[in-house]
């Protein structure tokens, strides 16, 4: 009867597996990220691509930040991710001396010694994530833009990547912001995105080490081609001396596979998804909290309120324009020369502001455009200059003056403003 040893890999965004065989060849390998929910997707993946070998005992290595609780619900024996990395790589990549492996949250650096199959020196992040594939997540999301199809590809187009900072997710955010409110196009900002992170990681977990060629890319990051120019260019290493190996998202696994597969006396057993099922079903709790917020304004008392004030809709009010475009959203409003709010919409910008303030601005010419007149317009926020430009505005005004103005006139008593968005406070 055929042994066979299983390598599972529970990361922080992806479950990977690898089976191999007696002799140490990889018999089939699958990654799957897991939206939240690692132990179900793994049991979906077992039951599914990996049936086939459920009846047989076999050997079980675990690793990953999952790994442990995958060892108390299956057994079988947990290994270190360094470990694991740099058997797989001693055998796949028998000349590779540098490894650089990036996931959802964690990089790793490790340098290796081939021939004597030793680990030199490695290092990790720390615990914060930026610079890692949830930053790149995170800032694709940001630019609706999808990481796995167009975030790697577009960044190829850019022939000029402006500087962004990769040690801070917030300060990144500060960066992206002000290169799209000032009409940066978007290959531009994620080739930007894709050299931060390629600098962040030589001199963050690098720090100062050296890169001996030929250098392994591994881990989820691997396959965006944004990520691998970068450092190609950041490295100075020509495109042979940075190997993307044929296994470069199931590294860990499979040696988590091959580190159970070598020891002398390894427990035999019978993989059992119900095992997982106990699991979750230990695991789960009742679904409480309170309700989402909500910008549906017709539940809004105030917009009642102000609707109320303009049954009659007279046509050809006058009205003055106001639009704010910041970081997270876009507010525009159309108020009388009373100072009354005729219209007001509160949009998420999403890293366009010229698209939100179209559609700001479509929304309320539904509303209310068949009965008013702009006369003046205004802008404020991070982005007014763009803003202003685009809709030809009659001032541009900081938040500061913005803020002080409408406060004051809405209750002359007011002494102080406390005002948090979602870049500024």
């Amino acid at each position: 009867m055929q042994d066979y040893s299983f390598g599972i890999d529970i990361g922080s965004v992806s479950v990977k597996v690898a089976v191999l065989d007696g002799s140490g060849n990889i018999i089939k390998t699958e990654y799957r990220r897991f939206h939240g929910q690692p132990f179900l997707t793994l049991k979906k993946m077992l039951e599914s691509s990996f049936s086939d070998f459920l009846p047989h005992r076999v050997m079980l290595g675990a690793t990953g930040i999952g790994g442990k609780v995958l060892v108390n619900i299956l057994g079988g024996s947990l290994f270190g991710e360094i470990t694991c990395l740099a058997s797989a790589n001693y055998s796949l990549l028998p000349n590779v001396r540098t490894v650089i492996e990036m996931g959802g949250e964690d990089s790793k650096f490790i340098q290796l010694d081939p021939a004597k199959k030793l680990v030199l020196d490695f290092s990790m992040n720390n615990l914060c994530a930026a610079g890692t594939g949830s930053f790149l997540d995170q800032q694709a999301g940001r630019l609706k833009i999808s990481i796995e199809k167009e975030f790697g590809q577009l960044a190829l187009k850019s022939q000029n990547p402006p500087r962004i900072a990769g040690r801070c997710s917030v300060f990144a955010k500060s960066d992206m912001i002000h290169l799209q409110q000032i009409a940066t196009p978007d290959y531009d900002i994620v080739a930007g995105l894709c050299y931060a992170v390629a600098r962040n990681f030589k001199s963050s977990i690098a720090k100062g080490k050296k890169f001996i060629p030929p250098v392994a890319f591994e881990g989820g990051v691997a396959a965006n081609p944004g990520v691998v120019k970068a450092f190609r260019d950041i490295l100075n290493i020509s495109e042979s001396e940075l190997i993307i190996p044929q296994h470069y998202n199931v590294m860990a696994a499979i040696g988590a596979a091959q580190q159970v597969q070598s020891r002398e006396k390894t427990e035999l057993l019978i993989i059992e998804p119900d095992k997982i099922a106990g699991y979750l079903s230990y695991r789960q709790n009742s679904e409480n909290g309170r309700d989402r917020l909500s910008f549906d304004y017709p539940d809004s008392k105030y917009y009642d309120i102000t609707n109320a004030k303009y049954s009659n809709k007279a046509s050809n009010l006058e009205v003055y324009l106001g639009l704010d475009v910041g970081s997270l959203s876009t507010n525009l409003v159309l108020i009388d020369k009373n100072k009354n709010v005729i219209s007001r919409r509160y949009l998420m910008t999403e890293g366009r502001p010229i698209e939100a303030v179209r559609r700001g601005l479509a929304e309320i010419n539904a509303e209310a455009g068949k009965w008013v007149k702009v006369i003046a317009v205004g802008t404020t926020g991070s982005g007014r200059y763009l803003t202003g430009d685009f809709v030809g505005a009659d001032i541009i005004k900081n938040e500061i003056t913005a803020q002080a103005t409408a406060a004051i006139n809405i209750d002359p008593e007011v002494d102080t403003i406390f005002e948090i968005g979602g870049q500024d406070s």
